[in-house]
C-alpha cells in the first residue's frame, strides 16, 4: 500500500467507488473507470477504480457460483458468507483510500489491467 499525493476530489471519489460495491455492486467502479481511464492526472484515481471494479466482477461471479449451488443448498449457505466479505473489504478499502493510500485487495481477479 503505497502512499501517494492524491487530490481530495480523488480520495472522496475512489472512497465512494469502493463503498458502493456494498450496495450497487460493479456498476459505480465502472463508471468511474470509464469517465477517467484516459486522463493521465486522474491515474491514482483510476488504478483504485480498476481495483474496486476486478473485486466487484469476482464478487458477482461468487454470486452466481452461490446461486448454481444453491441446488444443493450449500449456495444458501454461502451468500451470506459473500456479502460479508464483499462488506468487509470494501469498507476496509474505503477507509485505506480516504487517507490517500492506494489499496489492493488481498484476493480478486484482475481481470482488467
Amino acid at each position: 500500500m503505497n502512499d501517494v499525493t492524491a487530490s481530495s476530489e480523488d480520495r472522496n471519489l475512489a472512497m465512494l467507488t469502493h463503498l458502493s460495491g456494498i450496495l450497487l455492486g460493479f456498476i459505480v467502479p465502472l463508471i468511474i473507470w470509464l469517465m477517467n481511464k484516459d486522463k493521465a492526472d486522474k491515474a491514482w484515481l483510476n488504478e483504485q477504480a480498476k481495483e474496486a471494479l476486478n473485486f466487484q466482477i469476482m464478487i458477482a461471479i461468487a454470486y452466481v457460483a452461490c446461486v448454481v449451488l444453491a441446488i444443493i443448498i450449500i449456495g444458501g449457505l454461502l451468500m451470506p458468507v459473500v456479502w460479508l466479505v464483499n462488506l468487509i473489504f470494501c469498507i476496509i478499502a474505503g477507509v485505506a483510500v480516504n487517507k490517500g493510500e492506494s489499496y489492493r485487495y488481498p484476493f480478486s481477479l484482475r481481470l482488467i489491467k
